[in-house]
């Protein structure tokens, strides 16, 4: 953990008696005139700035972005509260449909509010079912198979792999053949255009929300002149994917009772006379699980194994999990990743110690009061998930990185402070991730990809030091390399 996430010091706790608070009435950084706190906060780190004032002004403080008046929030109840109270209580923010509609994206059901959201969820939660994607499965293990080939590759010939970039790739892979029936080859070729398109979006989206004027519209950045550029790349590609789903279906119609991926089973709910859903909300969730589930799954993955590299005893517990369970590394079923108990247990504890999406703007749709501060109608609220996962007071020994307090057995003193009670890695409420099924399905099978056919032989920076956490929009590590040796088959 960084100095900034693992102080010594506890938030105040936070009273239910005591009584109500205004904004006005809530600590803070001080800022300056008009532009409040907005040059005190890096987007790239803003996830450490917030948690490191919530550690100093407790669970509630005020902030200034601008003209916007922001509260956070770390108290996990309170956040708990507000993620529950939606869509009636809490929508995304104006800010981010405003940046995201500016950039020329069709809007999911992450970016989506009110009646069309409620319309989108019921498509994606359709799609998302677990009986849908278990009979998408093979299309995974065709990605698995490739990320093999290319860490074989890399292990003879000794070749330090790039642990992002990689992970994304299969992430990308996985999301377009499992959910689209698209034949997308990040893995096996450098020239694929989507990946370097996708990876522009989110860091642009994220810098954007945090600017207090759009100078982008007055004097563009490179990046954002290479946005502008990869946009209609990307719009190309997603709508090349519905078109390619409705022609299939147009040959097929029975794919409409059993769709081969997800793309198809979203068009089919779409298709349904009371759906109120277009192609272009198709094409907004198509994008929606590009952008989220490359970025999301790849990112967790890549802290697990840096955590697991951090800590041999929960590295040699998972690893022989996976040999015990699994065999041939090469074939892995459905019915074997089910039994990855502790593989699951790590990606929790790694979600819990490196959550991807460490804040969570919401803005509220009426006035309201949430722990003992009174928020009127429109307020920012930032919601921060992981100061009491990370705090002592809430988690034993909550700096450590330990799989075990998420299984059944765990120990006593552990349940009594369980981690399951304050860590929230998926959301919470009516809009939880849709998508957290396959999220672990993806992590526990390249987890056993990894750990079954390879021997990790070092993961780390090439300068030695942990790996930043850089925040856009979900939080990245910085620099990981991995370098692996190659299981004999006779040691398989």
């Amino acid at each position: 953990m960084q100095t900034e996430t693992n102080s010594a010091e506890t938030p105040p706790a936070l009273d239910p008696q005591a009584p109500v608070r205004w904004y006005a009435d809530l600590p803070g950084p001080q800022g300056i005139p008009f532009f409040g706190n907005a040059f005190q906060v890096k987007p790239l780190r803003a996830h450490l700035i917030f948690e490191k004032w919530a550690r100093q002004y407790g669970p509630f403080y005020k902030l200034k972005l601008g003209p916007r008046n922001i509260v956070v929030v770390s108290d996990h109840k309170a956040v708990a509260a507000a993620l529950r109270d939606r869509p009636e209580g809490y929508s995304r923010t104006t800010r981010l449909e405003q940046v995201w509609m500016e950039m020329g994206l069709p809007n999911g059901v992450f970016g989506a509010n009110g009646e069309t959201w409620r319309r989108q969820r019921r498509m994606v939660m359709a799609s998302f079912d677990p009986g849908h994607v278990r009979r998408y499965f093979p299309s995974l293990q065709g990605v698995a198979t490739r990320l093999i080939r290319r860490w074989q590759k890399a292990a003879l010939s000794n070749t330090a792999i790039d642990l992002q970039s990689d992970l994304m790739r299969y992430t990308v892979d996985t999301i377009a053949g499992l959910a689209f029936g698209a034949a997308v080859n990040t893995l096996e070729s450098d020239q694929d255009r989507i990946q370097n398109h996708l990876d522009k979006i989110f860091p642009i989206l994220f810098a954007r929300i945090f600017r207090p004027l759009p100078v982008h519209r007055w004097w563009p950045s490179r990046a954002d002149r290479a946005l502008e550029r990869s946009i209609p790349e990307v719009m190309a590609a997603v709508n090349g994917f519905v078109a390619q789903a409705r022609a299939r279906i147009s040959a097929n119609p029975a794919l409409r009772e059993t769709p081969e991926n997800l793309l198809e089973a979203m068009i089919a709910a779409a298709d349904q006379p009371d759906s109120g859903m277009d192609d272009e909300q198709v094409a907004g969730n198509v994008l929606t699980m590009l952008l989220a589930g490359e970025d999301t799954t790849a990112n967790t993955l890549a802290w697990m194994i840096h955590l697991l590299w951090q800590n041999p005893q929960a590295l040699q517990a998972a690893t022989g999990e996976v040999r015990r369970v699994c065999g041939d590394c090469a074939a892995i079923s459905l019915d074997q990743l089910a039994q990855l108990d502790f593989v699951e247990a790590c990606a929790f504890e790694t979600m819990r110690l490196k959550p991807v999406a460490p804040q969570l703007p919401l803005q509220t749709l009426r006035d309201t009061v949430l722990g003992n501060v009174h928020l009127p109608v429109g307020t920012v609220v930032v919601n921060l998930m992981r100061v009491d996962s990370v705090s002592e007071a809430h988690v034993a020994n909550a700096a450590d990185f330990l799989p075990q307090r998420w299984l059944e057995n765990a120990q006593a003193d552990m349940v009594a402070t369980s981690a399951k009670r304050i860590s929230m890695p998926f959301g919470a409420g009516p809009r939880i991730c849709p998508g957290r099924y396959l999220a672990l399905l993806e992590m526990k099978m390249a987890m056993a990809t990894l750990l079954g056919c390879f021997d990790i032989l070092s993961v780390g920076t090439a300068d030695g030091a942990e790996p930043i956490e850089r925040m856009a929009f979900t939080m990245t590590p910085v620099g990981l390399q991995m370098r692996l040796k190659e299981r004999s088959a006779v040691g398989r």
